[in-house]
């Protein structure tokens, strides 16, 4: 057995062996071996965020000569690297790890020592005297404050792919709104019979709906864009310039094409987890939506002969190992557990929340992981039920209008005619005799076939508000 070169670092706890091509060092490695508990990676999202800091850091005390230039550019220009995409595979800390994130932190600052000293040249990864992980990568910095700013930018940068997947589902709702627009069918509430709807206004609803969730998931990412950066170990802003923080959000600005400010009580800003609880909070609203409207939509697909069957999902596989041609609703399916995971992040994210004690919460990489979970499967998953689920979507007018016409919640129609009373006769009458409405009041001669004929314009009856507008 060949064994594994290495190299020996050296910190305060004192010396560690570390294999000899990692960029990462000495306290990344004893978290490795302190922490090998799911296997699970922070994401590249959050990687991204912390990096944009730790530039924007080195440019800023760069300028404000506190940082030499040599140390400085060979940060930057190891940051713009991991910016592009490389050594994420050495980002290696488990999720579950020490608290407040500092063995996420330093893993970080790690490599981009170990990378600045190779671009600086005549020195080897692990020569931090060259340049340090804590004196220099992390100069004016902590990871209390790098980590929740990092959170803030991690789910900004996924905004940018995550909002137009929710507005492409809206848009596929409305679009099918407008396409079935003209198919009246029976309502339901109760999971019972009730007065007419058209088919499109049930999807449009869905639509608005999901414009409503992307509202205030927008409103939400105004809060992420106050920082707390600048504070340092408590707040105070300790070992800090005093324009570093202001200085870093402008760099922060002109790196993410964003607009951030400084939060007015840095210490606050740290401590407090409610903007990321906030946003949990609309992705767990939106799921509930979600899965009402996963639900509507097997229930409106049900059968296809045995159920309501007004509605038909496009066939994505196999629905059986044994029944012959059965075809299940997947997406849908897919989707709902997709939104009871993000139900549960959201739990736990709360429980996190309020887990902190005096000038710190230490759960952050807890609520970094899930809140990052969240928002991927729920990235993918929707953009997968939109294109695999709703875009291909098509109605069975025939089977709408079919249940519509035998709704015996048509005699609410008649209220403003014969009375409450007499239409709830008219409507017992009809179910015990299996006759219809209209032939039951024209036989009783409770209103003429002119006065029934406009009172049980189907139509119409879905468009009473429209008419008031």
């Amino acid at each position: 057995m060949v064994r594994m070169k290495t190299r020996i670092e050296k910190d305060s706890m004192g010396e560690l062996e570390i294999p000899e091509d990692a960029y990462y060092g000495v306290q990344t490695q004893r978290a490795v071996l302190n922490f090998p508990i799911s296997g699970w990676r922070i994401f590249p999202e959050c990687i991204l965020g912390t990096v944009h800091i730790k530039k924007a850091a080195a440019i800023t005390n760069k300028a404000l000569k506190l940082l030499d230039e040599k140390r400085a550019d060979a940060i930057i220009k190891a940051c713009d690297e991991m910016l592009a995409g490389q050594y994420h595979d050495q980002v290696v800390v488990d999720v579950y790890q020490a608290g407040a994130g500092t063995s996420y932190h330093m893993n970080i600052n790690e490599i981009l020592a170990n990378r600045g000293i190779e671009i600086m040249g005549g020195g080897k990864r692990g020569d931090y005297k060259i340049l340090s992980p804590n004196d220099h990568v992390n100069y004016g910095q902590s990871t209390n404050d790098v980590i929740p700013t990092s959170i803030r930018l991690m789910i900004l940068i996924n905004s940018v792919h995550f909002v137009p997947v929710m507005e492409n589902l809206r848009d596929a709702f409305l679009k099918k709104g407008k396409e079935f627009d003209a198919i009246v069918k029976s309502g339901r509430t109760h999971l019972q019979d009730a007065v007419p709807v058209r088919l499109g206004q049930e999807f449009t609803a869905y639509g608005n709906i999901l414009e409503t969730h992307i509202v205030r998931y927008r409103r939400v990412l105004e809060d992420l864009k106050v920082l707390g950066i600048g504070g340092s170990a408590v707040g105070t802003g300790l070992n800090a310039h005093p324009k570093y923080r202001f200085m870093v959000a402008e760099e922060l600005g002109k790196a993410l094409k964003m607009k951030f400010t400084v939060a007015e009580d840095l210490m606050a800003a740290m401590q407090s987890m409610s903007p990321f609880v906030a946003m949990s909070g609309v992705l767990r609203n939106m799921s509930l939506d979600l899965v009402k409207i996963c639900n509507d939509l097997r229930l409106l697909s049900s059968g296809p002969k045995t159920g309501i069957a007004e509605i038909e999902l496009p066939a994505c596989q196999p629905g059986s190992s044994i029944m012959p041609a059965k075809v299940n609703p997947v997406m849908p399916e897919m989707l709902t557990m997709v939104c009871f995971q993000v139900m549960g992040n959201d739990q736990t994210i709360a429980y996190c929340s309020q887990a902190g004690q005096l000038e710190l919460n230490v759960m952050m990489p807890v609520v970094a992981f899930d809140i990052m979970m969240s928002l991927r499967i729920l990235e993918n998953s929707l953009r997968i039920f939109t294109k695999r689920c709703v875009e291909g979507i098509t109605a069975n007018a025939d089977r709408c209008n079919h249940f519509a016409e035998r709704s015996a919640a048509l005699v609410t129609a008649l209220n403003t005619h014969i009375g409450y009373l007499k239409a709830a006769a008219v409507a017992k009458e009809a179910l015990s005799s299996h006759k219809s409405i209209r032939q039951i009041v024209l036989e009783q001669k409770l209103m003429t076939e002119a006065e029934l004929n406009k009172a049980l314009d189907l139509d119409a009856m879905t468009r009473a508000s429209e008419n008031h507008k």
